[in-house]
Formats: C-alpha cells, structure tokens, sequence
C-alpha cells in the first residue's frame, strides 16, 4: 500500500473515532435506536481503534519520509552516514 493511502486511511479513521470518542456522537445515535445498553464497552474498543488508526498515519508518515529519502539518495540512517 502507498503511503499516501495510509496516510488518507489512518488519518480518516483517526479523525472518526475521536469524534465518537470525544463527543455524545454514539451516546445519541445508539440511545436514539434503542442500543444504549452497548455504551459501557464503547471505550474499550474506541480507543484502541484510536491507537490503531494514529499508528498507521504514523507509520505512513515515516514510509514516505523513507521514501523520500531514498528518491533523493540522502541517507535513511546513522550506518549509511558513516556516524554510527
């Protein structure tokens, strides 16, 4: 997968769950619908989904950095320096 497209997917679902984490989002929708019974859980899969979703945008981040590097011919690391 391209970092672009990590980057794009990380960074939406990032954004998704802290609006459902950060605001009654969930609480209404799932009240409205009768599924309020679920809202003492959501926190127990929300923020890890959270943590998953930075992770990849992290990891995304750093690809295309990588990448970049490379297209440049710029060292990537401390052994290829000579620094190290």
């Amino acid at each position: 997968m391209s970092p672009n497209k990590l980057i794009c997917a990380g960074g939406t679902g990032s954004v998704i769950v802290a609006i459902c984490c950060f605001t009654p989002v969930l609480v209404v929708l799932l009240g409205a619908v009768g599924l309020s019974a679920w809202l003492g859980w959501i926190d127990h899969v929300l923020f890890p989904a959270l943590a998953l979703f930075l992770g990849i945008t992290a990891y995304g981040l750093w690809l295309r950095h990588r990448m970049a590097g490379c297209a440049t011919g710029e060292p990537t690391n401390a052994k290829e320096t000579g620094h190290g």
